[in-house]
């Protein structure tokens, strides 16, 4: 019950950092909103120093669920606490949902052409829907992190049973742990710019196809009609295509290790993936939600010069803050969440092979690593 409880406790707190500090109603994003004056490069800092500091408050909050659920439960404890913070789930996805459903309202007002008071009001609810999204990212980031460590347990406990290659003890100062822990550490890190590379391949597709399109319009009834389909066509081949090399990282890399060196180089990798995992995906999705934001503050002409006049859209800040919302996009709805997939499924794997792992562990005989565990 105590496990459980913090989870859910944990979850909730989690969710009102993330909206602390991805809202546009409070200071963080205010001030990366009045950043955009000084260009576009202050703007980027801003929201990387945002993105960090929304990492301490939830890294504290995992930090002592985790202690507490191990304490009292072990690491059984752990799922009771992933339990507690996934109760809301039913809640998490609504809010998930809000944000792109406002966004496409404001995309049919526009395409529509409805007046400017319409695509105000969608403004606003896709900035808040902006924080909504985020928040419910949060959840699932920390959900992530307590679920695979319990699979992580789960794997250790599984493979100290192996009659040959077996996991005896968890040592941090152990060389072949400490430098696989660093390995690991290095994944997301990997994963992260395969699919960051992989947004961008896909904007410049998407670019080129539109170009054509304006070289070559399709007039109908005197309107020139854009060829949506194909836009479609391009983002959606781009998407299962782009996925196909940091899905083999995520599947690959604990079978390798496993199979060829040893299990407890992936006993190594696990941790090393989970805790530089989860700091990148919050502060990715953190960082993304507030370039957002500031972006739709100036357009709402919260933001005024020194001369109070109003620095909407069309002016340099809100051309800083353009650049700021498109470099977030691939972070907050790429990068960061799919970090989630690669912290999980490493685990999964690692679980389900792991007595395989004890059969095999070619190298391991040759590198003396059965020897140095004893």
């Amino acid at each position: 019950m105590l496990a459980t409880g913090m989870g859910l406790v944990s979850g909730l707190l989690i969710g009102l950092s993330t909206d602390y500090y991805t809202s546009n109603a409070h200071a963080p994003v205010v001030e990366m909103a009045h950043a955009c004056s000084q260009g576009t490069a202050i703007n980027i800092i801003y929201g990387l120093a945002v993105g960090y500091l929304s990492c301490i408050i939830p890294a504290i909050l995992l930090s002592l669920t985790i202690i507490i659920a191990v304490k009292f439960c072990g690491m059984l404890g752990v799922a009771y606490a992933a339990l507690g913070m996934l109760s809301t789930l039913c809640v998490g996805l609504a809010i998930d949902v809000y944000g792109p459903i406002s966004d496409n309202a404001g995309g049919i007002a526009e395409m529509c052409e409805l007046g400017h008071e319409v695509r105000e009001k969608t403004d606003a609810l896709d900035a808040a829907g902006n924080t909504t999204a985020a928040i419910g990212k949060g959840f699932a980031i920390g959900s992530a992190c307590l679920v695979s460590l319990a699979l992580y347990g789960a794997f250790i406990t599984r493979s100290s049973t192996n009659p040959k290659n077996a996991i005896t003890n968890i040592n941090i100062v152990n060389g072949w742990i400490f430098g696989s822990l660093f390995f690991g550490g290095m994944l997301p890190y990997a994963f992260s710019a395969l699919t960051m590379k992989a947004v961008g391949r896909a904007a410049n597709e998407m670019v080129q196809d539109i170009r054509v399109q304006f070289r070559n319009p399709d007039v109908k009834n005197g309107r020139i009609a854009p060829n949506y389909n194909s836009c479609i066509q391009v983002a959606t081949n781009a998407s299962l295509k782009e996925m196909i090399a940091p899905g083999l990282l995520v599947i690959i890399t604990p079978l390798v290790f496993g199979i060829f060196v040893h299990p407890i180089i992936v006993a190594g990798i696990i941790p090393g993936v989970i805790v530089s995992g989860i700091e990148m995906a919050i502060s990715m999705s953190n960082t993304g939600g507030a370039w957002d934001n500031a972006k739709k503050y100036v357009e709402a002409g919260h933001l005024f010069d020194d001369e109070g006049f109003v620095r909407g859209k069309g002016s340099n800040e809100h051309k800083a803050a353009v650049v700021g919302d498109t470099v977030g996009d691939p972070l907050k709805d790429t990068s960061g969440p799919s970090i989630n997939i690669l912290c999980k499924l490493q685990a999964i794997i690692s679980l389900v092979f792991a007595s395989g792992f004890g059969q095999t562990a070619l190298l391991g005989d040759f590198f003396g690593i059965n020897n140095d565990l004893k």
